[in-house]
């Protein structure tokens, strides 16, 4: 089930492009390694984000006001980089977290989805028993690309009953659609940036 929020549920002067003082701060933590993980690929590599400890607590202090007025119940993020970020701000909001992780990672009864991304071929899981029906949670990963992780960790938590208040990332590659894919499958979205894939 999808909800659409009410305009006023996120504070007006945080969203995409909004807050352009702290988009070209985060900006200049962003690296660009090209030809990786394979030829023609220029990656977007956000740990350095992570390695600053003003800009780590800046992004997370940014989200967790976003969704001070949400009613969020817990937080999931996608294995691996969504861990980082996404563990971080379900402990700022007082939250649980719920990991989404690679196949074969997690023990006991769990549900997993296929997708393609844009070099390749993954799949994701989910403990059955992750959230109740009705759980509002914020799905988090450090981008968003073609939207397939984003999509497929959205269905899983979809198939367990609940409720995907937003599905945040850092970076939005803008040119290559995810955003409009996710949106098109009934799903909100907000990164601290919105660049593109060059």
């Amino acid at each position: 089930m999808h909800t659409t929020l009410p305009p006023n549920a996120f504070p007006a002067t945080m969203g995409n492009g909004s807050n352009p003082s702290l988009e070209r701060w985060l900006l200049e933590g962003v690296r660009t390694i090209a030809d990786w993980p394979k030829p023609g690929v220029m990656f977007k590599d956000i740990t350095p984000l992570f390695h600053d400890a003003d800009r780590f607590r800046r992004m997370v202090d940014a989200l967790a006001r976003r969704h001070a007025g949400s009613q969020a119940q817990s937080v999931a993020g996608i294995d691996a980089r969504g861990f980082m970020l996404g563990a971080a701000l379900a402990y700022a909001m007082g939250l649980g977290f719920v990991p989404i992780r690679k196949v074969g990672k997690l023990p006991g009864e769990t549900l997993r989805e296929d997708y393609a991304l844009e070099y390749g071929q993954a799949s994701v899981e989910i403990h059955a028993d992750a959230c109740a029906p009705g759980t509002r949670v914020v799905l988090v990963d450090d981008l968003i690309a073609t939207g397939g992780t984003m999509l497929a960790g959205a269905r899983l938590l979809q198939r367990l009953g609940a409720e995907v208040i937003e599905a945040v990332a850092i970076i939005d590659l803008s040119d290559l659609g995810g955003s409009e894919r996710l949106a098109r499958a009934g799903f909100r979205t907000y990164s601290l940036l919105v660049v593109t894939s060059d």
